[in-house]
């Protein structure tokens, strides 16, 4: 039997750390903790798949909550399933002491612990959506106080409007212009299409 614990975080900055020290306190060795920093709205995340690889029947899965082994209510469900009951493995939830399937495996015990997964996954789910629901409204209103979101424009060089002149009367190429101003071709004829003709 071996023992294994599985994090999660939804992006790169956010920090896992109260994770693994739950974990690690619990007794989990640092090579049989996976670790992914991604969405929990499906199971597509590679250190998830690499752990599932590895666990055979017997085996102990740990996660700190609900939440982290996934987001979406079916799917939790779903691999719950699969794990507990097609592979023989076994889930604790940390923070939620019924979702420990080592422990009462008669039929009451398992009518619980589904009953609890049911409502976990269900809040999970609904707490992603009114995450995302929350993010939409706030990009909305930021939209609508003038706030521009992804990169920012580019600024026109100084003396570009008299190179590109010189361009459009040949006195130079865009080969030359591109060069003085250490720009692409292409940020070139972005420049151009934002210019403001000289008078």
């Amino acid at each position: 039997m071996a023992i294994y614990g599985y994090i999660r975080v939804s992006s790169m900055d956010q920090n896992e750390a109260r994770q693994v020290n739950a974990l690690s306190e619990l007794g989990i060795e640092s090579d049989h903790l996976f670790i992914d920093k991604q969405s929990g709205k499906d199971f597509n995340r590679p250190n998830y798949q690499a752990l599932i690889k590895k666990l055979k029947p017997g085996d102990v899965v740990y996660v700190y909550s609900i939440d982290r082994l996934g987001r979406n209510y079916e799917e939790i469900q779903k691999e719950w399933r699969v794990l507990t009951k097609e592979n023989g493995v076994d889930m604790v939830v940390v923070d939620m002491p019924l979702l420990d399937t080592r422990t009462e495996k008669n039929l009451m015990g398992t009518f619980i612990a589904d009953l609890v997964l049911q409502i976990l996954s269900f809040v999970a789910q609904t707490e992603r959506e009114a995450i995302k629901k929350r993010q939409a409204e706030g990009i909305a209103a930021a939209k609508a106080r003038g706030v521009k979101f992804g990169r920012p424009e580019l600024e026109l060089p100084q003396e570009f409007d008299e190179w590109v002149k010189k361009c459009e009367s040949h006195e130079v190429t865009v080969k030359d212009l591109c060069r003085h101003f250490s720009i692409s071709k292409n940020t070139y004829y972005k420049y151009k299409k934002r210019r403001i003709p000289l008078k």
